[in-house]
């Protein structure tokens, strides 16, 4: 006579019905990745954010969401949302992700399509397979697998964002505008990582960002460089050296009035970890003072992200007219990011040499965030992330990044608690070429999701969990 199968536990059930998910999400994946749905029209048409946006919208609508809609808002994008209601008296849990992502960069540096979802070591790889359009499979992993265990316990609200890659604050301002859309007792923004694979992580602080372009301006036109060359004020020298004032000798970041002397108190990131993570080259130091972490958590960051001038190739002898460039400013929680972005376009404006015309324009702002860690939200993660990682413990971290949205969200609902994980690892490489995720952190993230929407529910008064 054969014996019974063992008995499993709630977590287990739920854990098995995520990996018997699996395939079907990296189907998914495959098709919202193949949407280039950078936020720029100047890059790519604006009609693949909206393909992609409908795509949301008609998951969530065959997930028995309500009120699903593509929300207009004032940057010209489109949010994608969704409700679904949850027991009697039980909370509301705000599921958040952004489904426009960076540029592919180089397409001839990617070793596989950038928006074809290609697997390759265990890994799969695509433009936004972990920044965010994983996020989006998390959460719908999360919520299915509940679905198939007993039922969603919560009210569930989904906010997908368009344009959070460019900082251009249409959905921050669209939520001001709308108070009671994203209201919730809880707030899940899965746009983050964990510390390494396999080492479930929420994290704590977001830096905020203020980015601008710098215009200089020498000339009424180009010039040929024998013939005036030496007298006539070149534009892209102008702005080199305007940019080098940004960095200390050591390169740490100098913006004119802005404190730069932070330090963390929290998890320590060893600094041959983050050489490997970051993959500096043998021999390159890494730049800056204090800790890795005060560095990267606690400290503000400058970045030039681009330069407007002539390529090496097919250049002519000219001295230049012109010359634009496009920085990024990260500054920590206490930092206020209008202010930053002010100190940086006055530091800017004061560089200039031999009387430039220098024009400073912002295109992009998020302020700065930290999380309340000792709210029973984080207990109930904590709880979740032990059972779905078997017994390791949650890390709790800082980013170097910004979400906008995550401030404009705290500042609105005060009273709700804010999480924020994800699916990033040092191995994914967001914002560069070659990104991917993890399946096993796809599977075990979403796994303690959906674990944590159980255990919140019961703590914050809702229905128990099966």
């Amino acid at each position: 006579m054969p014996y019974p199968p063992p008995p499993t536990s709630p977590a287990a059930d739920v854990a098995a019905t995520v990996a018997s998910l699996l395939p079907r999400a990296r189907e998914e994946l495959a098709e919202l990745v193949a949407f280039r749905s950078v936020a720029d029209p100047e890059q790519f048409p604006e009609t693949e954010c909206l393909a992609a946006a409908e795509w949301i919208a008609g998951t969530l609508r065959a997930e028995g969401f309500q009120d699903v809609a593509l929300l207009e808002t004032p940057d010209g994008t489109r949010s994608v949302y969704g409700h679904l209601p949850g027991p009697a008296g039980a909370p509301t849990v705000l599921l958040y992700a952004h489904y426009d992502v960076q540029p592919p960069l180089d397409e001839a540096a990617w070793l596989s399509p950038p928006f074809e979802l290609t697997e390759r070591a265990g890994r799969w790889y695509g433009r936004g397979a972990a920044d965010c359009k994983g996020g989006v499979l998390m959460h719908l992993l999360a919520l299915r697998a509940l679905k198939e265990n007993g039922g969603v316990p919560v009210g569930v609200k989904v906010i997908a964002e368009g344009s959070e890659e460019q900082g251009t604050g249409g959905l921050e301002r669209y939520a001001e505008q709308h108070p009671d859309l994203l209201r919730a007792d809880a707030i899940v923004i899965g746009d983050t990582g964990n510390f390494r694979a396999g080492q479930p992580t929420v994290t704590a602080i977001l830096r905020g960002m203020a980015m601008v372009r710098v215009e200089v301006d020498t000339l009424e036109g180009n010039l040929h460089s024998g013939a005036f060359g030496g007298a006539a004020p070149d534009a892209l020298a102008a702005l080199i050296r305007i940019l080098d004032s940004l960095r200390a000798p050591d390169g740490s970041t100098v913006v004119d009035g802005l404190p730069a002397d932070g330090v963390w108190e929290g998890t320590a990131y060893p600094e041959e970890v983050f050489r490997e993570d970051a993959k500096v080259l043998e021999g390159v130091e890494l730049i800056g003072s204090g800790s890795v972490a005060d560095r990267l958590w606690a400290r503000p960051a400058v970045t030039v992200l681009g330069i407007d001038c002539p390529p090496v190739v097919g250049a002519t002898p000219s001295v230049q007219a012109s010359a634009r460039a496009l920085v990024s400013l990260r500054v920590p929680p206490g930092v206020d990011a209008s202010k930053a972005a002010e100190l940086l376009a006055g530091h800017l404006t004061s560089r200039a040499p031999w009387g430039a015309r220098v024009t400073v324009r912002a295109t992009g702002e998020g302020q700065p965030f930290r999380a309340d860690t000792a709210s029973p939200a984080y207990a109930s993660m904590a709880e979740a992330m032990r059972e779905a990682y078997e017994g390791v413990e949650m890390a709790v971290v800082g980013q170097g990044g910004s979400i906008p949205l995550t401030s404009t969200l705290a500042g609105l609902y005060p009273e709700a608690e804010i999480l924020l994980i994800g699916l990033s690892d040092p191995a994914a490489q967001i914002h560069a070429v070659n990104e991917s995720v993890s399946p096993e952190e796809l599977r075990r993230m979403a796994t303690a999701e959906a674990l944590f929407l159980r255990r919140y529910a019961a703590t914050a008064g809702g229905p128990a969990p099966a």
